[in-house]
């Protein structure tokens, strides 16, 4: 069986070279017999997680959703190519929150920017998706961009000023092109059909709602820039309607980045051809899974990273030490010394030693039992 959106059923005799140049778009298709078996293991998956995350209390809820939020503004950006420092990252997060946490530090107005549009996102789930709230968004990923020196247009539309919306690869003379979005003077149009359609009351499964959404948005490309973060936050906003929890337990931008380069190929597939989505619903529910999956390690963490943090919420720490706290709260790779404390905060080999013999006198780390040739050290 076809299924459409809007319960359309179409045959299509000619295929342009993008979906949004098909006379039909945006009536997209997918065959619901080979999504069922997989849409219902997710739900089960989801039902599940969500069901042990209510076992582990309020507490537990609340750092699960600092941590996965902070892990989903940290891998959404890193698939656009930017890094932040994870720390100043879960600080804003729990500041917006209105978290009281020991070993918060000061972030910059970018990070924050960005919170605030992840924070909006789900945990304002069920309010409406507006293009004002989307320009807002945009405007909040480029904090910088009303300054003389910025050339990015920000918090309205594209115009295309530039030339015509292009994904790219390859260097110059070389150039390939991946994707060509809707022209500018369409844009509007596009997005308030999109705009209808995500805040309709339909039929179809929230879930795959927010696949749709996904693909539909990237493909609009709405904005001059941020809108690979933009599409990844509507996504989650759905996810978290189908969860129907303002506080995330699992990071699809976590799977993504892991998947980078099959999401990248899938999108550009998907993007060309015919509106049957089939393949891009089946992937972005095998992403999720996945996800899900692997939320159950990422709650065993957090439960020792909040027993930590409480246990030690009035013990003062300066930035380099919460740093290797938290990574010795996660997966720290191999041991701990005073050249890998070195490296890891950049700072000269006295202050971390330094910085070690205080976490030890404060009952904090301990010798390794397990050190060779040079001393080690471990949580107590």
């Amino acid at each position: 069986m076809r299924r459409l959106i809007d319960i359309f059923t179409a045959d299509f005799a000619e295929i342009s070279m993008y979906i949004h140049e098909l006379d039909e778009w945006p009536q997209f298709f997918w065959v619901s017999e080979d999504l069922l078996p997989l849409l219902a293991l997710v739900r089960s998956k989801q039902g599940h997680i969500l069901g042990k995350l209510h076992v582990y209390g309020f507490d537990i809820q609340n750092i699960t959703n600092l941590d996965v939020i902070t892990r989903e503004i940290l891998n959404s950006s890193s698939i656009e190519g930017e890094d932040f420092e994870g720390e100043q990252v879960r600080s804003s997060v729990a500041r917006k929150l209105g978290m009281e946490l020991g070993g918060l530090i000061p972030s910059d107005s970018k990070i924050d920017g960005i919170v605030e549009m992840m924070i909006d996102a789900t945990q304002n789930h069920d309010k409406p998706l507006t293009k004002e709230r989307l320009c807002s968004w945009n405007s909040s990923l480029f904090p910088m961009a009303n300054n003389s020196i910025s050339t990015i247009v920000t918090g309205a539309w594209r115009d295309d000023a530039k030339g015509p919306m292009e994904v790219v690869s390859g260097t110059i003379g070389k150039v390939k092109v991946h994707f060509q979005a809707p022209p500018a003077k369409k844009v509007e149009n596009e997005m308030q059909l999109f705009l209808d359609w995500v805040n309709s009351n339909n039929d179809i499964d929230s879930i795959l709602k927010s696949a749709i959404a996904h693909l539909w948005f990237i493909t609009i490309h709405p904005f001059e820039d941020g809108n690979g973060r933009i599409a990844r936050a509507v996504s989650d906003m759905l996810l978290a309607r189908s969860d129907d929890q303002s506080y995330r337990c699992y990071s699809m931008s976590s799977q993504i980045k892991k998947e980078r380069k099959a999401y990248y190929d899938i999108l550009e597939k998907s993007q060309k051809g015919t509106l049957d989505i089939t393949p891009w619903l089946m992937w972005f529910l095998k992403c999720l899974l996945n996800a899900i999956e692997n939320s159950n390690s990422i709650l065993e963490n957090i439960a020792k990273k909040q027993s930590f943090w409480m246990k030690n919420v009035k013990v003062p720490f300066n930035e380099r030490q919460i740093k290797i706290l938290n990574l010795l709260l996660d997966d720290f790779e191999g041991v701990l010394h005073t050249s890998k404390w070195a490296k890891l905060t950049k700072c000269s080999q006295d202050t971390a030693l330094r910085d070690i013999q205080d976490l030890i006198t404060k009952n904090i780390l301990v010798k390794s039992l397990k050190s060779g040739r040079s001393t080690t050290y471990e949580l107590l």
